[in-house]
């Protein structure tokens, strides 16, 4: 295995080091994306961070703009309800 990197490394030029540090930076932006679409029950975005990797860049993506757009539009949601029912 360690040998699959170093060469890896040396095809592109940069240091083992280096792509020890991006595989694990991607490792757990993805980690962490994959958790939290699964607490929000997001089943797509589940299977795309599973097949898809971008060295944590559609992760990070996730986790701190689309994530947070549907529960935006779930709150409004939850208070048009409140307020209907209140006038009741």
């Amino acid at each position: 295995m360690a040998d699959y990197f170093t060469q890896m490394a040396t095809e592109l030029g940069i240091s083992l080091w280096l792509v020890i540090i991006i595989l694990i930076w991607s490792m757990v932006w993805k980690f962490l994306a994959l958790w939290k679409s699964a607490r929000k029950g997001s089943v797509v975005w589940f299977i795309i961070f599973a097949l898809v990797n971008t060295v944590g860049i559609l992760p990070i993506l996730y986790i701190f703009v689309f994530s947070k757009m549907k529960s935006r539009k779930i709150n409004v949601k939850k208070k048009a309800v409140k307020k209907t029912k209140k006038k009741k």
